[in-house]
């Protein structure tokens, strides 16, 4: 395999160019449906050359480069000619037009960049948006998308080694403030291995994704495991996807395509929107695949995509539970093709999907929080990993990255391990994820997860919306209390009756899990904050609960007396 002759990804750029010039290394569709756009290995390179070419004349190697780009390849040949001029790339979600920068200054601030590459339209609307702007001069814009290809002929070869930063991938900031995660060009290539590996790519698979490409699901996964293939990458706009999810499934039918995946809720999402007329267009015989992952994966999901879609082809064995994070690149555990996802029904709450093991010579441990001795099979504790994978810290942040990326059993002193935040545990050798450490809800002494909450509120009631409800406690009179927000569906919000709702909310928390809400929140679509990949920023729901930020449609407390946890 030809990566396996490379130390760097610039190396494999070369050799991708200069051994299969002509095929299709990435091919776009801008509405979902059609494409717009395609670059073969020797367009790619051509084009990330002569970006590289540009940003040498200003930067010196090793400055930080903000990337903010609409989906699409522009982001792509902007991020290799940052990977060929030795500048570190620093994907980026783009600001929401009506809503401030603070997001995105806040990560120029703290990986001290000083150049911000875009397309020249992209620029024009952020410059045009007076009430925010990025904390960067003039002089700073590189805008790729006007810079002429025969730059590439300027091109220098940067001195990289494989232990050198590749890139700087900013964490979601599901659980607080954004951190760069130090990402070399040996993460890379192991992560990818590992990736090969586990899902069996071969020259035959097919990729194809509407994951946002700054994100390291969708970066990782679907910009940089086909490169590392030698197979083309076929990608659409999230937003195609989420106005109208048969896009997603059809491009898979039309494409042949053997992978592809998403978090739960895109599935949740098919289940919920696409049509029986639409499910007869759709043959998903092809899919050999179905990854999930990002956040928890839910039994009931999958089994019921499984059922809608069965007639079209699926198999429910292509389902693939799988659990990573930034810090590890991407990829830690997954399970075996064509096997059907383990379940584990013995926790006294819920049931947990299993997400398989390590691949790659990684190395798991369950490790007791506090104690930090190694935990028995079967028993929940937090998620640490070791491995070729893992990043070396956190950008500019030397305590953190020794909090985080430098553990040692307290018994066995082995190490060191990531340290990942995220509850589980190891049963016959496949890992379970049940939660993050720091959103675990503790009411009466025992331990619950949020998200077993939120999968009991959401079914509650026929006006509420899946997957869009926040569980979280905040302390009220020296008091932990149970919180709940919830969103509607749009076509009830001018009829909704907000005391049946709620107290068919409330009457479901006592009902399965023997809880009393403090207080219950109904609000309208949209209003929960989550990150750009579509997690549930739970902080924030909390901050918004404190600080009365959310428009409220109704409240437990005007609807109905609830009472408190005892």
């Amino acid at each position: 395999m030809l990566a396996d002759s490379v130390d760097t990804w610039i190396q494999l750029i070369q050799k991708r160019a200069e051994y299969q010039p002509d095929k299709a290394a990435y091919i776009f569709l801008q509405n979902g449906e059609k494409e717009s756009d395609r670059l073969t290995y020797r367009q790619l390179y051509q084009r990330s050359q002569a970006i590289a070419a540009s940003l040498q004349t200003s930067l010196l190697q090793g400055e930080r480069a903000i990337l903010l780009y609409p989906p699409g390849l522009d982001f792509i040949t902007a991020f290799y000619g940052c990977l060929l001029a030795g500048i570190i790339a620093v994907p980026a979600n783009l600001p929401h037009p009506k809503r401030p920068f603070s997001r995105v200054n806040a990560i120029i601030a703290d990986a001290s960049a000083t150049a911000v590459l875009t397309t020249s339209a992209i620029k024009t609307k952020l410059l045009a948006q007076t009430n925010s702007h990025l904390d960067l001069s003039d002089q700073n814009w590189w805008i790729t998308d006007q810079i002429n290809d025969h730059c590439s002929e300027d091109w220098k070869a940067p001195q990289v080694t494989s232990d050198d930063l590749a890139f700087l991938q900013y964490t979601s900031g599901s659980t607080g403030i954004p951190k760069g995660v130090i990402v070399t060009h040996r993460n890379i290539l192991h992560n990818q291995q590992a990736i090969q590996q586990a899902f069996e790519h071969n020259a035959s698979t097919i990729m194809l994704s509407w994951l946002p490409l700054f994100h390291d699901m969708g970066l990782i996964g679907h910009v940089l495991q086909p490169f590392y293939l030698g197979i083309p990458s076929i990608l659409m706009p999230p937003l195609v996807f989420l106005q109208r999810p048969w896009r997603w499934l059809k491009a898979i039918s039309h494409y042949r395509a053997t992978t592809s995946g998403a978090p739960n809720f895109a599935y949740q999402k098919c289940i919920e929107k696409i049509t029986p007329k639409h499910q007869a267009e759709l043959d998903l015989s092809c899919w050999e695949i179905a990854f999930n992952g990002s956040e928890p994966v839910q039994e009931q999901t999958m089994t019921k995509f499984a059922e809608v879609f069965a007639p079209c082809g699926f198999r429910p064995e292509v389902f693939y539970p799988c659990y990573g994070s930034a810090e590890a690149t991407l990829f830690i555990t997954g399970g075996n093709k064509r096997t059907i996802p383990t379940v584990n029904r013995k926790l006294e709450t819920h049931s947990v999907v299993s997400c398989g093991k390590a691949w790659a010579e990684q190395t798991l441990a369950i490790a007791n929080p506090e104690t930090l001795n190694r935990c028995l099979p079967g028993e929940v504790g937090e998620i640490w990993v070791k491995g070729q994978s893992i990043a070396s810290g956190y950008w500019n942040r030397p305590q953190l990255s020794q909090e985080a990326f430098q553990a040692y059993l307290g018994d066995s002193k082995e190490g060191p391990f990531l340290r990942t935040g995220d509850l589980g545990f190891i049963q016959e050798g496949e890992l379970y994820v049940t939660g993050r450490l720091k959103e675990v809800i503790i009411l009466k002494g025992k331990n619950y997860y949020p998200h077993d909450l939120e999968a009991t509120v959401v079914k509650s009631h026929e006006a509420l919306l899946s997957q869009v409800a926040a569980a979280f406690t905040t302390e009220i009179g020296g008091e932990e209390q149970l919180v709940i927000l919830q969103e509607v569906k749009r076509q009830y919000l001018k009829e909704i009756d907000g005391e049946e709702v709620i107290a068919a909310i409330a009457t479901s928390i006592m009902t399965q899990h023997g809880l009393r809400a403090y207080d219950i929140w109904l609000l309208a679509p949209g209003t929960l904050p989550k990150t750009s990949s579509g997690k549930l920023q739970r902080y924030r729901c909390r901050e918004g609960f404190l600080n009365k930020t959310f428009q409220v449609l109704a409240d437990g407390k005007s609807n109905l007396s609830l009472g408190r946890n005892r």
